[in-house]
């Protein structure tokens, strides 16, 4: 018999712990979770406490767990992430939030020399147990510097980890795995996506599988990537927001017979190489899909992983459909930048006409 389930207001509940939840409130019920488990867990930023974040992410969280547990910073990003160092050295789990993602860039020097590097540089006596929440990518019109796309640079850090689920299932127990890692995790919340709704297994990280953390190249544990639509003539590859716009794009290639498997990523780094091989291998083509500009961007190491396991069988060099080589534009100008149905499903063109000369 299923268990009877109480659920805050807003939340729709179902059966065996599985509850209907927007990512905002996924997140919001992980973060809660996480300091009730972890007395030495710590979540700051600006207006993180009292007001409970622009997203509402922290709503609640500062008056059930005390200003000491939850509190808002002064509007300094390089002062928010180095008292994340100073907080990890003395024992604590910190996880600050930085606003919107381009307000990252004050705090690169943070991030980069000290928080990536202190484990490396203390030969593993000072870990960084930090899980810095970054609301990322665009998606929601807003002006300069609060839409941004900076996988590719924490990505290429030696010590950081980066991770960005694209559903509240993924973000509920994804969270909650990398703030109970020992390494510095950057977290990039999809902010176009926080209020889209979703099934949630609170119980159960794998639906119909056994929980467990798995291996860094176990395809089926949180730290791979997963599979979210099945497919035989194409993989699309995605991450963040990204993953629901390739889904979309899926269906209507289905109506003209193309069978299209879409390959979320998830982990970013590191990257899930062995789920790449399996899927482009079957399929034996490829599209990789996100916001950030073509030069230099994270598509171009996937497509090197893709090409390194499956180059005696691919049909057609991998493609990627990607946001342009110019800065982020302000929201009016969004429409035109992101990756949209009509680019991704021309990319799926290409590779399937593709001929060798």
């Amino acid at each position: 018999m299923s268990e009877t389930i109480t659920a805050a207001p807003g939340i729709e509940t179902a059966a065996a712990g599985v509850r209907q939840m927007s990512m905002q409130q996924a997140l919001n019920r992980a973060l809660d979770e996480i300091l009730a488990e972890n007395p030495k867990s710590v979540i700051f930023g600006e207006d993180c406490g009292r007001l409970g974040g622009v997203f509402r992410i922290t709503d609640g969280l500062q008056a059930k767990h005390g200003e000491a547990r939850v509190f808002d910073t002064p509007l300094a990003e390089s002062g928010i992430l180095g008292m994340s160092v100073g907080l990890a050295m003395a024992g604590f789990h910190p996880i600050p939030e930085v606003q919107f993602d381009g307000f990252a860039y004050p705090a690169i020097n943070q991030i980069v020399c000290q928080i990536a590097r202190m484990n490396y540089r203390s030969r593993g006596t000072l870990p960084m147990p930090i899980t810095l929440r970054v609301p990322s990518f665009g998606g929601i019109r807003a002006p300069e510097h609060h839409g941004e796309s900076l996988e590719a640079l924490f990505a290429h850090v030696p010590g950081l980890k980066v991770v960005s689920p694209s559903t509240p299932h993924d973000a509920y127990h994804l969270l909650k795995y990398a703030a109970s890692r020992p390494d510095p995790v950057i977290f990039m919340e999809p902010k176009s996506r926080y209020w889209q709704k979703g099934p949630v297994d609170v119980t159960n990280p794998l639906p119909g599988t056994a929980a467990h953390d798995g291996d860094a190249d176990n395809s089926g544990s949180l730290t791979g990537a997963r599979v979210a639509r099945e497919g035989r003539h194409l993989t699309l590859v995605a991450w963040g927001a990204m993953v629901s716009r390739c889904l979309q794009v899926a269906e209507l290639a289905a109506e003209d017979g193309i069978d299209v498997e879409v390959l979320d990523l998830r982990w970013l780094k590191p990257i899930d190489a062995e789920a790449l091989a399996t899927s482009v291998g079957k399929t034996r083509r490829a599209v990789v899909v996100h916001e950030a500009p073509l030069t230099s961007g994270l598509g171009a190491e996937v497509a090197q992983l893709i090409t390194q396991s499956c180059f005696a069988t691919l049909k057609a060099p991998v493609e990627r459909v990607t946001g342009f080589d110019v800065p982020y534009p302000s929201g009016d100008l969004e429409d035109e930048y992101i990756p949209n149905i009509d680019r991704i499903l021309f990319g799926i063109q290409r590779v399937l006409e593709y001929r060798r000369g």
